[in-house]
């Protein structure tokens, strides 16, 4: 398996322009899929794209609130189900929060979580081969696999680079 840089953001990275891309990146995938990018869902991935780090529905709830009147969580939910659905929002399960995701894949591809435990930042790289062995090793086993989230936490380079020599 190749391995592939993770998608943490460098030191100098340009948050606006990147929060401005993945937003661009979302309604060309919604028209060229006729799907509607509709108000709120735009606000809750904006939501999402304050950080790069995963936020829960309630935390999103709560950045929503800050500009406009609180959404009913199902508003939000509905919003981050169909975010998901077209590869726009990844849930990550060890945190039960959602992470904006401005990469070209839908629901089904398989990507592995880089999960900071310093900063909280969470980085994906590509795990399909990864998710192959581990269904294929289901299957041997006589278990009728679902879903394969790969979750691994760590230190983010960003982290590593802060520590002090000889740590």
């Amino acid at each position: 398996m190749t391995a592939a840089k993770p998608t943490f953001p460098p030191p100098d990275h340009d948050h606006v322009r990147c929060a401005t891309e993945a937003i661009d990146h979302a309604e060309r995938i919604c028209q060229r899929r006729g799907q509607n990018f509709t108000p709120i869902r735009r606000r809750v991935l904006q939501a999402l794209l304050t950080s790069h780090r995963p936020l829960g529905a309630y935390e999103v709830i709560d950045e929503l609130a800050r500009d406009a009147a609180r959404p009913a969580p199902i508003t939000v939910y509905r919003a981050l189900d169909f975010l998901i659905q077209n590869g726009l929002v990844h849930r990550i399960e060890s945190r039960n929060a959602f992470l904006a995701c401005a990469h070209d894949h839908d629901d089904a591809a398989t990507v592995a979580f880089l999960i900071c435990d310093r900063c909280g930042s969470v980085g994906e790289i590509p795990a399909g081969p990864l998710a192959t062995g581990l269904n294929e090793a289901a299957r041997a086993s006589g278990f009728a696999p679902k879903l394969a989230v790969v979750e691994i936490a760590g230190t983010c380079a960003h982290c590593l680079s802060a520590e002090p020599p000889g740590l």
